[in-house]
């Protein structure tokens, strides 16, 4: 008799921490008026120290008007196969529009970018995020879960 694949176990708080900083794209869940869930692939910063989420996005979205009616929200990231996932919820909460190069909302959303991949003209990024209207969504993480699968070969 052959010996189908191992259930899918667990994931310690440690290893799903590690998960969600190992990748960049999660699907974001926030709640429309009718209960159900809107769902949108984002990139993202986790913050393992703090347990927040961050995400980048404009004022206009329909995720920021569905967040400031009702904050409780959810982030999904796959793991190595279809069977490994994290997933954190928690409350999030709406930055401010930054509105002037430099300022606090600003030099948060710089400050998720890492430092390799920062923009060689900081100056000009800056800039473009007040163009842009951008927001910070911080999902300050009260729960986490997911499994993983462990395959051989």
């Amino acid at each position: 008799m052959t010996k189908g694949p191992a259930a899918p176990r667990a994931l310690s708080d440690d290893a799903l921490s590690e998960l969600l900083g190992s990748q960049q794209f999660g699907t974001l869940a926030t709640n429309k008026r009718s209960g159900h869930p809107h769902l949108t692939t984002m990139l993202y910063s986790w913050d393992a120290e703090e347990r927040v989420v961050r995400f980048s996005t404009t004022a206009d979205r329909v995720k920021v008007r569905q967040l400031r009616r009702d904050p409780r929200a959810a982030v999904h990231v796959p793991g190595g196969n279809v069977w490994s996932f994290a997933v954190a919820e928690g409350e999030a909460e709406v930055s401010d529009v930054t509105t002037t190069p430099g300022d606090a909302t600003g030099r948060e959303l710089l400050a998720m970018i890492p430092e390799a991949a920062r923009p060689a003209d900081e100056t000009a990024f800056l800039e473009q995020l007040v163009a842009e209207r951008r927001v910070v969504i911080r999902l300050k993480v009260s729960r986490l879960y997911g499994t993983a699968l462990d395959i051989d070969g």
